[in-house]
Order: C-alpha cells, then structure tokens, then sequence
C-alpha cells in the first residue's frame, strides 16, 4: 500500500502523522510510505531519519496526497486538503467530525473517502486506547497553563497554586473523572492545589476518590456546577462523549458568577467547548477575557510538545495502522471491532458518527 505522510497546515500543529520508527515498521512490511519534505521537523524528525527508515521524500503536498491510497494525519484534513485527496482514499486522524463543517463531511461523502477516527477507536471496556495519550498529556498539562495565566503578568488574581503556610491553596474544579480529569487531578495535587472533581460517572468519582484522598468528588448536575464554579480558581472542562459535540455544562450565567480573573481551561474545546463561552483559541493567541475570567481554549494543546505526542500517539496506534494497511480498511474494520467503531464516512455514507445533524451547527 503507498502510504501518505502529509505535513500538518494547521497553525502552530507541530506533531506529525507517524514517527520515522513508524514509518520503519510500515516499510518492513513492504509498503511505501511518501513523507512530505520536513513534515517531521516541528517534532524533531529529519527528512534523513525517515529516509533511513525506508520513506521516500515528496517535495510536494500533490506528490503525497496524490499517491496516497492511506493517508496518516494528526489533526484533522482542512477542506484545500481534502480536495487533493484521491476518491477512495481512506484518511485517518483525529477527526473531531461531530464538531467541524458540514460542507467538509459533504466533501467527504462525495469523494467517498474513508475517514477513521482515531479518537472513536474504542475497546469493548469502553476504552480509548489511541486518545489516551494526548489525553494524558493535555491533563498533565493543564495546572502549568492555570498557574501561568494566574499570574497577574498574565492577567490573573495572583494566586499560588499551592499556597504556602498561613495562606490557603488554589481551588480548582475540574469537569469529568475519565484520563484528562485523572491526569490532571494528579497533575493539580502535586503542585498542591485544593481539587474539587464533578463527573456523570459514579464509578469513576469512585476511583478518583480511592486514588487521591482528600480530592473532593460531587455528581454532575446543574446545582453542583454552579456552587462549584462559583468559589474555584481554576474550572477545567475534560467532557467527553465519543463522536458527540461535548455538551455545555458551565452557562454564561455561571461564568458570570465566578471569581474575577478566575481561569477557565476547556480541554473539551476540540468538540466544541462545555463552557458556553468558549471559543477556540491558538498557541499564539491562547487566552481571551470574557465576563471578566481568562478563557484558554487551545484545541491542540498536545502540539506544543510534539515530540513526546508523536512518540506516544504512535505506540498507541501502530497495531491499527499496520493492520488497514497489510489488510485494508474494510477487512481490517471486519476483523477489529474496534477500529470499526472509528470509521466516521466510507463508500459516501456516515459510519459512527453519533446524532451527526443534531449537534452539526458549522462549527470549526
């Protein structure tokens, strides 16, 4: 199978689609894999490391979409690039499609090109095993994005996140209890916050609450939210539903009612925000201030260490990306059921993706 690896467009998007260790196992196997002169160099990776590992470099995006028959990207195809793209081609990334455009799915579905989401590729324990890792990362990340927009250099309050003796740590409210939520949870109390957990799913307050003593954990409802908002620091949202627009649990209302240059991260924005003031932002651009709290809202927050994400992510979705490209998308999904969970558009129809025309409004 030839096989494309383009260089991302998106700004400030510095992970790549597959490591040059990737591209060796592909190689092995007797595929031939197309990289895009310096796709690799916002991670690290030289066009002579993937050349060393059998790629070939294409000096141009026609060259590599036009070859491709599988296309291995990070974050998901703007429309220019889909248009490249050759019908029949099956395209895999993290698609987030229940939250871009309509006209780009359309594009989709008359190229009838096979769209996998890596982000959908679920176990049968309800697991994701490919988004885990930028899951882990974006949490661990996230008390070092709060503490700096907390600075009053930055516009914030000028709190600490731990505190010190004779002065109370941070409060911090954190939406969810999957791995963003336990990632940054951990992340929180070690710099000595004070954490305050709300989520939908008992069991997993359950583990939070056996895992970090002393962390405070409350079901997820209207009135929790809003006492719990209302008094924190920091709120971070880590909602997700696969396939699904997350939902917006934090109103403008209650952002109203939080602290002044209190801090909101929403690690759900790549699904469109649960808070209903957010709006994505940029690496270059990250904070804006509305109702009188700083929103950080990056939807590719992983990109930023982009050596360890690309390392990561490619440990977690190699076995799936050798096996469409030895066996093809359509015996690959038949043998997988977890990799069939992640087929979003094939042969011109929508595959798994949940209440698609509910929750598509035009957002990108």
């Amino acid at each position: 199978m030839n096989i494309g690896i383009p260089k991302e467009r998106r700004p400030f998007e510095f992970r790549v689609g597959v490591s040059p260790a990737g591209v060796e196992m592909l190689t092995q196997r007797g595929h031939q894999v197309y990289v895009e002169h310096e796709a690799g160099v916002g991670a690290g990776f030289s066009n002579l490391e993937y050349e060393k590992a059998g790629a070939r470099i294409s000096y141009s995006a026609d060259e590599v979409f036009g070859r491709a028959d599988m296309l291995l990207k990070v974050a998901r195809p703007t429309k220019e690039e889909i248009e490249w793209l050759r019908p029949g081609t099956t395209v895999a990334g993290f698609l987030h499609l229940a939250s871009t455009q309509r006209d780009k799915v359309d594009l989709l579905l008359e190229k009838k090109i096979t769209a996998i989401a890596y982000e959908q590729i679920q176990l049968a324990d309800g697991s994701l095993p490919v988004l885990r890792p930028f899951s882990e990362i974006g949490g661990s990340m996230t008390p070092t994005i709060a503490a700096r927009f907390l600075q009053c250099n930055r516009g914030g309050k000028g709190i600490l996140l731990g505190g010190v003796p004779g002065v109370p740590p941070a409060e911090v409210v954190i939406l969810g209890s999957g791995v963003v939520a336990t990632y940054a949870t951990k992340a929180f109390l070690g710099l000595g916050a004070h954490v305050t957990v709300i989520g939908i799913d008992l069991a997993g307050l359950q583990k939070m609450h056996e895992r970090f003593p002393g962390v405070v954990t409350m079901i997820s409802s209207k009135r929790n939210i809003e006492k719990a908002t209302a008094y924190a620091d920091v709120v971070v949202g880590a909602v997700l539903v696969t396939g699904q627009r997350a939902p917006v649990l934090v109103t403008r209302k209650m952002v109203q009612n939080m602290k002044p240059r209190s801090v909101i991260v929403d690690l759900s924005i790549d699904l469109g925000g649960c808070f209903e003031t957010s709006r994505p932002t940029t690496h270059e651009l990250p904070v804006y201030v509305e109702e009188n709290v700083t929103h950080y809202c990056v939807p590719n927050m992983p990109s930023v260490v982009a050596r360890t994400a690309t390392h990561a992510f490619v440990n977690a979705a190699m076995l799936y990306i050798r096996d469409i490209a030895n066996h093809g998308a359509d015996a690959a999904a038949s043998s997988n059921p977890a990799l069939a969970m992640a087929i979003n558009t094939h042969d011109g129809k929508l595959v798994h993706l949940t209440r698609f025309e509910e929750v598509h409004n035009g957002l990108d």
